[in-house]
């Protein structure tokens, strides 16, 4: 579903990025571990080109995104993205939050995402608060309503940047649930956590980045139980404290 090739990002004299090579496969659940500043967030950001890529390729479903001529605002229909921040509209209802983008994209009629929407707040166990505005819930509700605004498109994949981070500890939880389903129904998700239980849970594949490159990969059992490089091994032994 998503190839990169050589992916690099400068920021000025910051090289964050180094030649990243990565394929994600339909269906797939890639998480992607590391230290603060490793370049998780910024190689997350790229693939649907919130961060420009200074060098290298990204293919989307088999679309060069990277090329000048592509219509990124199409593609990103298809890759939901949730970040730390909510980023809900204050200024409008929760069914409005869900529904505005599916409405003036022409992708629905009103009455069908509203419908849609229903559903999708059914199924994360929010249906009651359709009416309510952002400021009326907790954080940990605010980030399931971000999680059903982004599945409200249909998207192929999922992009989760460190979703959980801004929430207070008693509602992590509830949001990791939510993405467990959602990985169970067998949506393609690419997710930047610091939640080591999520990734050894939930992860088809662990990445392991530090300073702008992908250290070491392979399967939950494979990071967590027997890592191979000693960078690696360093950092898991002050995370699982």
């Amino acid at each position: 579903m998503i190839t990169v090739e050589k992916l690099e990002k400068h920021f000025g004299k910051l090289h964050v990025l180094r030649g990243v090579d990565q394929h994600i496969s339909q269906g797939e659940k890639v998480v992607v571990i590391g230290p603060s500043g490793s370049g998780k967030t910024t190689f997350l950001r790229c693939l649907n080109l919130l961060e420009r890529p200074t060098g290298g390729r990204i293919l989307f479903e088999g679309v060069d995104i990277t090329d000048p001529k592509c219509d990124i605002n199409r593609i990103r229909r298809k890759m939901g993205m949730v970040f730390q921040q909510f980023n809900l509209f204050p200024h409008l209802n929760i069914l409005k939050n869900i529904t505005l983008a599916p409405v003036q994209l022409k992708l629905m009629s009103q009455q069908e995402a509203e419908e849609n929407a229903m559903r999708l707040l059914k199924r994360v166990g929010l249906s009651e608060k359709a009416t309510v505005f952002p400021r009326q819930l907790s954080g940990g509700q605010q980030q399931r309503i971000a999680i059903v605004r982004a599945l409200a498109m249909n998207p192929d994949v999922m992009l989760f940047d460190e979703p959980t981070s801004a929430l207070d500890p008693e509602m992590v939880g509830e949001v990791l649930d939510v993405m467990k389903q959602l990985a169970e129904d067998g949506m393609t998700m690419v997710v930047v956590t610091h939640e080591m239980g999520f990734a050894r849970e939930v992860g088809d594949r662990v990445l392991f980045m530090d300073e702008g490159l992908v250290v070491e990969e392979g399967t939950p059992a494979e990071i967590f139980e027997h890592p191979q490089q000693q960078r690696t091994r360093d950092f898991l032994q002050k995370v699982l404290k």
